[in-house]
């Protein structure tokens, strides 16, 4: 079944690529898998001299994403030199084309200069205060993401517990949330694209904006840690990266307690992937063991706060 609906999706994309670049089948060359992700697939092709990727949303990925939400935020990223350039996206089902640039890479989190960099474009995306009309909400997505596992029990024997201390965390975030802003929500190193622009500079755009949303910008910190499996000294590396003016000591431990949100909302997603028989392995057990940790650290820090 699910060879059947990957060769009818390949045969769905190649239609696409004929009607949004305007060529002919037989223009469409060089095919090859570019990347089989966590939500996607995606697959690079030549046109006409021009390379491009063609993004076809992985299994169960609709009940992930609101791809009309996700094509909302490329609408407000739109000329402000921010995302990937994309020439097509469907928001029904969320095929997409995008150019592809040549010689990129992604980030190295274990790289400082680059994670620097990295920060700094994240900040001045914040900064701008871009406005969408929908929220990323942690804790509801926490919960949505346990109920599609549809009454299956969590692998981890002690979920109740760590659950119940995630969400103790909560009376702590909300009274120190400032702004709400567009937020990535997926500001992972794998999502910053290092290239060459067309006057040859170097330059950085942030990529996959599926799960972007109103939130406070701080919870894009804690994404990065956590998929990145920092530990705790690279995390203080990277909000000092982040805070170059020096970082609030309520803000920390803001981000400590996003830290364990973020880790149990992944650990969640995760669990639910691996009912398609989708195992992510040490990043998965990563997850949650960040929300363990994590609950216990920001918890420690709030009491030498008192």
């Amino acid at each position: 079944m699910e060879e059947k609906s990957a060769i009818w999706k390949e045969k769905e994309a190649r239609l696409i690529i004929q009607e949004a670049l305007h060529v002919t089948e037989n223009e469409i060359l060089d095919v090859e898998v570019l990347h089989k992700g966590m939500t996607n697939r995606s697959f690079l092709f030549t046109c006409r001299g021009k390379r491009y990727i063609m993004r076809v949303p992985g299994e169960g990925t609709d009940r992930l994403i609101d791809r009309k939400q996700e094509y909302a935020v490329y609408q407000t990223l739109s000329g402000k030199d921010i995302c990937d350039t994309v020439l097509y996206m469907n928001p029904d089902n969320g095929f997409r084309i995008t150019e592809y640039y040549d010689h990129a890479r992604v980030c190295d989190p274990l790289n400082t200069n680059d994670v620097r960099q990295c920060m700094k474009k994240l900040r001045s995306f914040h900064e701008l205060r871009l406005k969408v009309p929908h929220t990323f909400d942690l804790f509801g997505q926490m919960e949505y993401y346990e109920s599609l596992w549809g009454g299956v029990a969590s692998v981890y024997p002690d979920y109740a517990e760590t659950k119940a201390a995630v969400l103790s965390l909560r009376p702590y975030i909300e009274a120190h949330v400032g702004e709400t802003v567009l937020s990535h929500i997926d500001a992972v190193p794998d999502n910053f694209l290092f290239y060459e622009d067309r006057n040859g500079k170097p330059a950085i755009r942030l990529i996959d904006w599926e799960y972007a949303g109103m939130q406070d910008p701080h919870v894009d910190i804690a994404m990065f840690c956590v998929y990145a499996l920092y530990d705790r000294e690279q995390i203080d590396t990277l909000i000092d990266l982040y805070f170059t003016e020096g970082c609030q000591r309520t803000d920390r431990i803001k981000i400590y307690c996003y830290i364990a949100v973020c880790g149990l909302l992944w650990s969640n997603w995760c669990e639910y992937k691996k009912l398609f028989d989708i195992d992510f392995g040490e990043y998965a057990v990563g997850q949650y063991h960040f929300a363990q940790e994590y609950c216990k650290i920001a918890r420690e820090e709030m009491e030498k706060e008192a």
